[in-house]
């Protein structure tokens, strides 16, 4: 393999994964441009290194050109498990350790040659991450997770009056979880909110905040 076929294999692994890093860059996500680069040109390294050396030995030795490459695919979990957050009853982070995995086999393919699957499979995953939240909002349903923390009047009553406000947007409580506030007389409610695609959460929290004995709504971090 020559020096310049090596620097072309690693310099495509970098625009392509930089390409889907850039999305994910984009949403804020635990791993964004660089981390996704730096796994699709790792990953290119590795097969360049596991071919080079089967090449080199395959003469005097049984070697195995894939042994090298193929712990990049187990040991990028490692890595992809770090992005995985749970937030009360829901998890996060899924998409993007997907995306992790996915990214280092597009390094392995370019490293070993295949650059028109490697390049197919970029424009694929762009194409899933830009268009198809879109597609699951209008076609699925597909409901957002957000947490909000209340401090309410501690009277009777006061948890079905917030229950009928959510029901009436059709948002869901999926978890509900009740603390004693050090004033008597208040109540601390953390909710955790299954809301439709039509219903944003500053609504969410603009209809709570007008309610009668709701003295505060605030995002749960």
């Amino acid at each position: 393999m020559s020096s310049y076929e090596i620097v072309f294999k690693l310099t495509l692994a970098c625009i392509l994964g930089g390409l889907i890093g850039l999305e994910r860059e984009s949403l804020n996500r635990p791993a964004g441009l660089r981390t996704y680069t730096l796994v699709c040109v790792g990953s290119a390294l590795a097969m360049i290194v596991s071919l080079d050396m089967y090449y080199a030995y395959y003469h005097t030795v049984n070697a195995d050109p894939g042994r090298i490459a193929a712990q990049v695919v187990s040991g990028i979990g490692f890595l992809g498990a770090g992005t995985i957050m749970r937030e009360g009853a829901t998890v996060r982070g899924l998409t993007t350790a997907a995306g992790l995995w996915v990214v280092a086999c597009i390094g392995l393919a370019v490293g070993a040659g295949l650059y028109l699957p490697a390049v197919a499979t970029t424009l694929l995953i762009l194409f899933v991450l830009i268009y198809f939240v879109r597609f699951e909002q209008r076609f699925t349903g597909l409901r957002e997770y957000k947490g909000l923390v209340l401090v309410v009047e501690d009277r009777p009553g006061q948890v079905g009056i917030i229950g009928s406000i959510l029901g009436e947007m059709g948002v869901s409580i999926k978890n509900i979880q009740l603390n004693r506030m050090e004033k008597d007389d208040e109540l601390e409610i953390e909710l955790l909110l299954s809301l439709p695609g039509s219903v944003t959460i500053g609504e969410v929290m603009e209809e709570l905040a007008g309610a009668r004995g709701i003295k505060s709504v605030d995002r749960l971090n």
